[in-house]
């Protein structure tokens, strides 16, 4: 899935300008820092800082109406019907758009071969940190436990979720992709349920079990029954996935709804920088 200022507000294309309106409200009500302040550590409060201003520039373009459609021409999805009243573009206005993208883009390219730029293109919602993960060893869910340090020297996703939150649903089947298509290279990921929360829903290992099993889940699900792994990462909204490199820190956070795209990414990020690190 393409990354775009649509899918950092988590609005369809076609919204319209109210539902951009709320979405822009609600997903600023879960990154204001003066609200995760004392409960989120250094990095992860940079992270949230981060998220706010990317969300802010994804509202001024998209709660502006001519600003949004060359932004969806540049995207692909331009529709010039979609604004009530309002004509398209005409064919100079196009013409002066794309040759203004183009620039842009060379502009951009000098820069990148200038600065000889090694992390590679940002990506909305990851934010960068080094710091040592937290180990843990919690129960699995079926049986059996699930310890962290098991897996030193690969590069570890902690994903951390719950049944009842509807972007985790929707991330899954992008994380199961990625494990079935990197496993083989090093990469693995351990799915944090956050039974604790789950509990006090009424929902039961039974029903987390069953749910893993309807998604066709075949990476570990560990069981955070306490809480305490969930504090120790001192995570905020979820989803929230942490990157953990081969020598264990975490390296990448995303906050928010991931792709399949995006672990591909940050796995072949954090595999390069293994591979310099031996060389």
């Amino acid at each position: 899935m393409m990354n775009t200022y649509y899918t950092l507000l988590e609005v369809d294309a076609q919204a319209t300008p109210q539902e951009i309106q709320a979405a822009y409200t609600r997903q600023c009500e879960r990154y204001r820092s003066e609200q995760l302040a004392g409960f989120i550590d250094e990095d992860m409060l940079k992270v949230a800082t981060e998220r706010m201003q990317e969300l802010e520039r994804a509202y001024q373009v998209l709660s502006d109406a001519e600003r949004r459609q060359q932004y969806d021409m540049y995207i692909g999805v331009a529709d010039p019907t979609r604004v009530p009243g309002r004509r398209g573009l005409s064919q100079r206005d196009i013409l002066y758009t794309l040759g203004g993208l183009l620039i842009a883009c060379a502009l951009l390219m000098v820069v990148w071969v200038m600065t000889g730029r090694e992390t590679g293109e940002a990506l909305p919602g990851v934010g960068e940190v080094n710091r040592p993960a937290p180990d843990f060893t919690l129960p699995a869910l079926g049986g059996g436990e699930v310890q962290f340090s098991a897996y030193e020297g690969q590069i570890v996703l902690v994903n951390f979720w719950a049944t009842w939150c509807e972007p985790c649903r929707r991330e899954l089947p992008a994380l199961q992709t990625a494990y079935a298509e990197l496993r083989d290279q090093g990469f693995m990921i351990i799915g944090v349920n956050l039974t604790r929360d789950e509990s006090k829903r009424g929902i039961t290992e039974a029903d987390i079990l069953a749910f893993v099993q309807q998604y066709g889940i075949s990476y570990p699900i560990a069981l955070d029954i306490e809480g305490e792994v969930a504090n120790a990462y001192r995570i905020f909204p979820l989803p929230t996935s942490y990157f953990v490199d081969a020598q264990g820190n975490i390296r990448y956070v995303r906050v928010g709804e991931i792709t399949a795209d995006e672990i591909t990414v940050l796995f072949t990020r954090l595999q390069q920088k293994a591979l310099a690190l031996r060389q």
